[in-house]
């Protein structure tokens, strides 16, 4: 009977018990490892997935230089955006409405504490509140007539970003000029983001001196248009402004579903690069399985031979051995699963404690069962080889073993 496989396995474990030990840790360090990357790696992909739905899908993002944001802000790129640039997309079919940006790394000083903060610099006239809805906020945004005032991200009001936590109405100095903080955005889940300020652009350009550059271009799609043709269409417009050969571009337009699956689509090669690392010691547990099945089918030469003078058949002979492989492997990945599901949420509470609040895990009850599954069927692909051999003796060498 099946029963009488596993019974003949977990005696076999229990007798031999430092070496079943010694196979387990191979397989649960492995298991582990992969349960506890593939966590993060899911929970950040869920957090991108998130602050994207907070932006909406009607959203096009121009930047210049051909990398896209991924290359990094429009401030770092040598090329840059004008006000020709924003009036040509403003006319595209399509666009409703289209509104410029600046980033500076700024210095920004509290309380004789100075950090270096990027600050964001947006339109705040009734056409472009359409860009500070896409967050939420406590207290309120930057309204028309705003001039030195400031809305901060969430680490600054809360996570102590100066030496003192700086609160609703306090005034904060960038680049020594006073600003009043009127409100704060809830937390996004990045320190860049949760560290934010964001104060008016004619202001910005005022202090900052910066009269003429545009960093970035948000512009909204109209309702009944698709985002992709929308941004086709202006770059298009933008490449024959620019005299431009498709490949040519030094812009990038994209859509936030086209930005996102960017973003997802770089976390999940770094995922599968440190799994594929940490499937290494899963090779070399497997290898440590099947090392030990086949010491074990050495040991029981004469018990096996007795086994089939009584009648077991070579079936009986290799099951008994593939789920004593298969056991080992099991209770490694039970045992990984629990030090893994440890693992991720120890580092999604450093990066909370950090500011790094993407850094999440996403543990589901179907990557349980596939590495737990996984693990057992690991102990049993390698301890095929030695159940073979175990069921190919013959009872009258076997039983003449010693």
């Amino acid at each position: 009977m099946i029963t009488d496989y596993f019974i003949f396995a977990i005696s076999a474990i229990k007798t031999r018990r430092l070496r079943s030990w010694l196979t387990i840790l191979g397989i649960f360090i492995g298991i582990a490892a992969v349960v506890s990357l593939i966590s993060i790696g899911q929970g950040m992909q869920l957090a991108v997935t998130k602050q994207f739905e907070m932006l909406g899908s009607d959203l096009l993002i121009i930047m210049p230089g051909g990398g896209g944001m991924m290359s990094g802000f429009g401030a770092l790129s040598a090329d840059k955006l004008s006000e020709h640039d924003l009036k040509i997309i403003q006319n595209v079919r399509g666009v409703e409405h289209a509104d410029e940006i600046l980033f500076k790394t700024t210095k920004v000083t509290y309380q004789d504490d100075t950090k270096y903060p990027y600050l964001i610099a947006i339109p705040t006239g009734s056409d472009s509140e359409w860009i500070m809805e896409r967050l939420e906020v406590d207290g309120r945004w930057l309204k028309a007539g705003d001039r030195y005032k400031a809305v901060v991200g969430y680490n600054i009001i809360n996570e102590k970003f100066f030496k003192n936590n700086v609160n609703l109405g306090d005034k904060i100095y960038i680049d020594d000029q006073p600003f009043t903080v009127v409100g704060a955005i809830q937390r996004v889940g990045n320190r860049q983001d949760d560290t934010q300020i964001y104060i008016p652009i004619d202001t910005a350009r005022e202090i900052l001196n910066e009269p003429n550059d545009i960093d970035m271009i948000y512009a909204k799609v109209q309702n009944g248009y698709n985002a992709s043709a929308v941004a086709l269409r202006v770059s298009d417009e933008m490449r024959r402004d620019r005299n431009l050969k498709v490949g040519e571009e030094n812009f990038s337009v994209q859509t936030s579903e086209q930005l996102m699956r960017s973003i997802a689509s770089i976390l999940g090669i770094i995922q599968t690069l440190l799994v594929g690392i940490a499937a290494i010691s899963l090779l070399v547990g497997g290898v440590g399985i099947m090392n030990t099945m086949y010491t074990s089918v050495l040991e029981r030469t004469r018990e096996i031979g007795v086994m089939k003078a009584i009648g077991a058949r070579n079936y009986d002979v290799m099951a008994i051995f593939l789920v004593e492989s298969g056991m080992l492997g099991l209770v490694g990945g039970l045992i990984g699963c629990v030090l893994g599901i440890g693992l991720a949420r120890v580092v999604e509470l450093y990066g909370t404690a950090a500011g790094f609040g993407m850094l999440q895990a996403s543990i589901t009850p179907e990557l349980i069962l596939f590495a737990a599954g996984f693990s057992f069927g690991l102990g049993c692909l390698s301890g095929l080889l030695p159940a073979r051999a175990a069921a190919k003796l013959k009872p009258v060498e076997a039983l003449r073993y010693e």
